[in-house]
């Protein structure tokens, strides 16, 4: 399963690598620190899976979710998020994101919802 990584922060984007790398059958394929890169990659790496932040420089995870819908690009979709507001989970939601986690507490629950994903 080939996963992207999209964060601002670098700490955040080696953390969930090395964390993910001990999942049997997941490939980091790529890491962006924006929503552009993001697209680039996620149309150039055609990812199983995106864990995105929504606030980032130059273009929000939302917008990422928009232009991915627009794209009609099928990737798994998990946001990753300091702002687990109930208006940016219905947001998310709404624009097809399939899950969305708290970073505050749900690392280990983004972890092993990978790790479920890579066993279907």
């Amino acid at each position: 399963m080939k996963i992207l990584i999209v964060d601002d922060s670098k700490m955040l984007r080696d953390r969930l690598r090395e964390s993910l790398l001990d999942v049997k059958g997941v490939d980091v394929v790529g890491e962006a620190l924006n929503g552009i890169e993001a697209l680039h990659l996620i149309k150039d790496k055609t990812p199983d899976v995106v864990i995105m932040d929504i606030r980032m420089p130059e273009m929000n995870g939302i917008t990422v979710l928009e232009k991915m819908k627009e794209l009609k690009i099928k990737s798994t979709v998990c946001i990753f998020t300091n702002y687990p507001y109930i208006q940016y989970k219905q947001k998310c939601l709404n624009e097809g994101a399939d899950y969305f986690f708290d970073k505050n507490y749900g690392f280990q629950e983004l972890v092993d919802n990978v790790r479920r994903l890579s066993l279907l």
